[in-house]
């Protein structure tokens, strides 16, 4: 089982989010991920917090086809912040407070450190290896377990199709789009 955080999952569903630096093709890197993990049979774990970011920004009707979107597909199964979740956030924080920094190594305002220490938690108790984002909280707190942080600019790029169009004479190459018949 893997975990997408809220900024992947957003860029998977929500057309115009922002990209990351340094990251092309942002879209078609985790549509290709989601497809080679529904062939491996692996779920793609959104842990409720996560998914709350995510309708947050979407409005009434938009939150609504997203939910719709994510039920249709058996690879994904939303995880709720439950309470073998809250034990875990609470062990991560008792963890950090003994080690004299109640953030641990974070520098993220408390609020957030809460989010992004449900996600982790989510990942842990749901037995997650890898958790797919680009968020340095997520990444910092992952980092203290044996769960796998993979940013998007790490995610391959789908290959590309081995047939490319021949451009005939006459026709504008740049017109020419794959599959179609017509120059």
């Amino acid at each position: 089982m893997v975990v997408i955080d809220a900024t992947t999952l957003m860029l998977l569903l929500r057309p115009g989010t922002a990209v990351p630096d340094g990251v092309d093709k942002p879209k078609e890197r985790i549509e290709f991920l989601v497809q080679r993990l529904q062939k491996e049979d692996t779920k793609i774990i959104i842990p409720t917090p996560a998914l709350s970011e995510v309708l947050v920004r979407a409005g009434t009707a938009a939150s609504q086809q997203i939910i719709e979107y994510l039920q249709k597909y058996a690879i994904f199964r939303i995880e709720p912040f439950d309470t073998r979740a809250a034990i875990e956030v609470a062990a991560m924080t008792r963890d950090a407070i003994a080690k004299g920094k109640k953030r641990g190594d974070s520098d993220a305002t408390y609020a957030k450190l809460k989010y992004d220490r449900q996600i982790v938690a989510i990942a842990r108790v749901s037995g997650a290896d890898t958790i797919y984002s680009d968020d340095k909280g997520i990444g910092t707190l992952a980092g203290e377990t044996i769960i796998k942080v993979v940013g998007i600019a790490d995610l391959p790029l789908p290959p590309e199709d081995a047939q490319h169009p021949l451009p005939l004479s006459g026709a504008d190459p740049s017109s020419m789009r794959r599959g179609n018949d017509e120059p």
